[in-house]
């Protein structure tokens, strides 16, 4: 039995779970979990034991120095669990980690066990792929489970996907096996600039949880680093008319199939979302007020714990065509911001 110290009882606790690696193209989705916990402060409870689950010649730990004391950080996974104010308050229990070595059946079987003890009554899992999506459009999320039932009463896709999968889909599987309703958000990241970070999709997927466990996420400096982020990409891509070119054929795909999308429950959502954002916890009332806390996007750093730094600026965008690192998926750290092969389809898990 696992024992829990110091964790008081939870109130509908939701489990939010992302992890580095082949579901994690551009970081988006582990960066989505990392934000969760500067901004609510969110404090760790329990790690995974890493010699269970983490080859270190592939995720290798790091060395850092403490007050002239040379310490090692271990590739692992940890739970955190953050309290979420308002009128209905409610808490969240947030996993972040890579993407494990081996094993992944009792990984996924021991962060169950968590579940279980917690009283967790949701588990959302967040991924990132690789796609053909425009990068001056709206990141398209998808949210996709096992169960029928859970996909008619959340408005979600009932995924039908065959084929390779990552520690995303395993996740959700042993989940609906134990009979733990679960669902999977995905975020497409365009292919031709899948280098992390991606502060774009990491925003598209915290809205989209916003609306799935309606709640108000404090966003900090997010949507003003994506606005940059884009920026950046349109200038490099100015800079190479084929590049151009091909990013102007994939807008006009999207706008054609899109369409519809435009005048219907798009705007209605949006238009819920901004009401949410004026009317509950109002400026002040979040931790975004400490700048030092409010980095939406760092890695964790034991060296500058809780340090702060602006993007940089986006890496020129491959050739068109490429589909980023996806055959080197899961080897390690060349495997890092990618997906599956020809870009996993989102409803994988």
């Amino acid at each position: 039995m696992i024992e829990l110290e110091g964790v008081p009882e939870l109130i509908d606790p939701v489990m939010v779970a992302a992890f580095e690696g082949w579901n994690d193209a551009g970081d988006a989705a582990s960066t989505a979990v990392a934000h969760l916990e500067r901004e609510w402060k969110g404090e760790v409870f329990a790690a995974l034991d890493a010699e269970d689950y983490y080859d270190f010649q592939v995720n290798r730990p790091t060395v850092w120095m403490d007050a002239g004391v040379r310490k090692i950080t271990w590739p692992t996974t940890r739970l955190s669990v953050v309290r979420v104010g308002g009128e209905k308050p409610r808490d969240l229990v947030l996993v972040r980690g890579i993407e494990p070595s081996m094993r992944w059946r009792s990984f996924c079987n021991e962060l169950l066990g968590f579940a279980h003890e917690l009283g967790v009554e949701l588990v959302v899992v967040l991924g990132a792929l690789l796609g053909d999506t425009p990068h001056t459009r709206p990141v398209p999320v998808s949210g996709v489970t096992s169960d029928s039932d859970l996909a008619q009463r959340m408005d979600l896709e009932e995924t039908k996907y065959e084929g390779p999968t990552g520690i995303v889909g395993v996740l959700q599987e042993a989940c609906t096996h134990a009979g733990v309703p679960a669902v999977s958000l995905w975020a497409a990241v365009p292919h031709y600039v899948s280098q992390p970070p991606n502060p774009k999709a990491t925003l598209a997927l915290l809205n989209r949880l916003e609306d799935l466990l309606d709640l108000r996420i404090p966003l900090g400096e997010l949507a003003e680093d994506a606005r940059a982020w884009q920026v950046g990409v349109d200038q490099l891509a100015a800079e190479d008319s084929e590049v151009a070119e091909y990013v102007q054929t994939l807008e006009e795909a999207r706008d054609t199939a899109e369409l519809p999308e435009a005048s219907g429950e798009a705007i209605a959502r949006e238009f819920e979302r901004y009401l949410r954002r004026r009317d509950v916890n109002p400026p002040g009332g979040h931790a975004t007020a400490d700048g030092a806390d409010s980095a939406p996007y760092l890695r964790d750093n034991p060296g500058n714990p809780g340090g702060k730094a602006r993007p940089p600026r986006p890496p020129k965008p491959d050739m068109p065509g490429s589909t980023g690192n996806a055959e080197s998926a899961g080897e390690g750290e060349d495997a890092e911001g990618g997906s599956g092969p020809d870009g996993e389809d989102p409803s994988e898990s």
